[in-house]
């Protein structure tokens, strides 16, 4: 028999109560042992093409527990997804069944049955289930223009590094800031069920409401971009939780907030994974700097391999997607390696991420990495994040703009604007080419983060 997430979920004793909670509710997944959320119709999804399309996360959870090894493939559709794109996403994944709440609400489809799912009435189902199918996990990417790709896994590309690499002992309590529908809140989703833990989930709430049911429920584990964890230790609630572990992912990152999380959390273990929907997870890194040891490229032995190419990181591994669904032989390279896109520089004995091939700015030729300019502007005692993008300048085609949030708990004292902008920009020539340095510089109330936890990168 093929193993799936229910079965991982159904392992565990029993007794044990583990609980997947948002904040409105709460789902003891020891219920699904022999109970569902599906009012007596799983078995009508046998072997069929599903689309999950939900308004929480809850009910995301439990559709994917009940799911997997029985359903013939489901799509994973992410919060932001725009309704305009579903029809083309049906079509190419072949899509046969839609599962959501109780109303379809904004979805019209009229050769999809509907299934309503509720995780607030799991009721004992006496129904045989058959869990024999390797079902594919099709996960939507993250891309800002045109129809996201669908990139295929299975439940065993998706926990290999979990299961390979089982760092939390007991019945650990995980929060994530990431929503679950997306590859990094999924992975935390399925570390929760495969370690025999409980998890808090996010939302549309303010990250104050988040953090206090964290605290509420007594978390342990918690994960987040590094945009996240900004975020988070800018609000007084973030004093209130004491993890033993903190996961960040998702975006570059540097030595700022990494000192930042050590010295408000000191009792914690911090790592910082490198994870991407097509490669899966393929290292982290626990030793509190920035970028990862040289060494990890070319390791022989390792369950993960790593080269680099033109500047850019290459994985080839079993945790990698199989490919995207409309075109499954254009994601392996000949070798079976996945250009992640994600470009590397080395500084001594480590590596270090200086940005994404796709968000380079042009200045009149030259390049520039956002995230190598906002690492050094993090720098500053003063800026609790920055973001750097680009303007349309008529001589050199962009120029660097940069915002910045600056910590509201730091008395400027004779910092004024004007100041504070010549001490960031002196820093930035001291540490950067001219070129990267920013031509002008605006203090800000909020910086925008996207549903994925990533800055919104938009031309300013």
């Amino acid at each position: 028999m093929n193993q799936s997430l229910w079965h991982a979920a159904a392992a565990h004793d029993p007794a044990v109560r583990r609980d997947i909670s948002d904040a409105e509710s709460t789902l003891d997944v020891s219920q699904l042992r022999d109970g569902s959320g599906f009012g007596g119709r799983i078995t009508e999804l046998y072997g069929r093409s599903v689309l999950i399309f939900t308004n929480s996360q809850l009910a995301t959870a439990l559709a994917l527990i009940e799911l997997d090894g029985v359903a013939r493939r489901i799509v994973l559709c992410p919060p932001d997804l725009q309704a305009h794109y579903i029809p083309t996403i049906v079509a190419n994944a072949d899509v046969d069944a839609v599962v959501s709440e109780a109303t379809l609400g904004q979805i019209r489809l009229s050769d999809a049955e509907h299934f309503p799912v509720n995780p607030r009435e799991i009721r004992r189902d006496p129904i045989e289930v058959t869990r024999d199918r390797t079902t594919e996990w099709v996960l939507l990417t993250s891309g800002t223009t045109g129809v996201p790709k669908l990139v295929i896994h299975t439940f065993a590309t998706l926990t290999g590094a979990i299961t390979e690499n089982k760092a939390t002992g007991g019945h650990p309590v995980w929060a994530t800031f990431y929503d679950i529908r997306r590859y990094g809140g999924l992975q935390i989703l399925l570390r929760t069920i495969v370690d025999a833990g409980s998890l808090v989930l996010s939302g549309d709430h303010p990250p104050s409401d988040f953090l206090e049911r964290a605290c509420l429920h007594g978390v342990s584990h918690i994960s987040g971009t590094p945009s996240h964890w900004r975020r988070a230790l800018m609000d007084p609630n973030s004093a209130k939780i004491t993890p033993k572990y903190i996961r960040l992912s998702g975006e570059v990152v540097d030595q700022g907030i990494l000192n930042s999380l050590r010295a408000f959390y000191p009792e914690a273990s911090i790592a910082h994974a490198f994870a991407s929907t097509e490669a899966g997870v393929a290292f982290d890194v626990g030793d509190g700097l920035a970028g990862f040891p040289a060494d990890f490229i070319g390791r022989n032995g390792s369950t993960v391999e790593m080269e680099i190419k033109d500047s850019s990181l290459r994985i080839r591994s079993p945790r990698t997607a199989f490919g995207y669904l409309s075109n499954r032989d254009c994601l392996l390279d000949q070798r079976g390696f996945v250009d992640t896109g994600d470009l590397l520089e080395r500084r001594g004995s480590r590596y270090h991420f200086i940005g994404r091939r796709s968000g380079i700015i042009n200045v009149g030729g030259l390049k520039v990495h956002p995230e190598e300019v906002e690492a050094v502007i993090n720098r500053h005692p003063l800026v609790q994040m920055s973001r750097v993008a680009a303007r349309r300048s008529p001589i050199t085609g962009a120029v660097v703009m940069a915002e910045i949030l600056v910590r509201p708990q730091l008395d400027q004292g004779a910092f004024g604007a004007e100041a504070l902008k010549r001490e960031i920009i002196t820093a930035c020539r001291e540490a950067l080419p001219s070129h990267k340095v920013p031509a002008g510089i605006r203090f800000v109330s909020s910086i925008d983060v996207a549903a994925s936890g990533k800055l919104v990168r938009e031309i300013v």
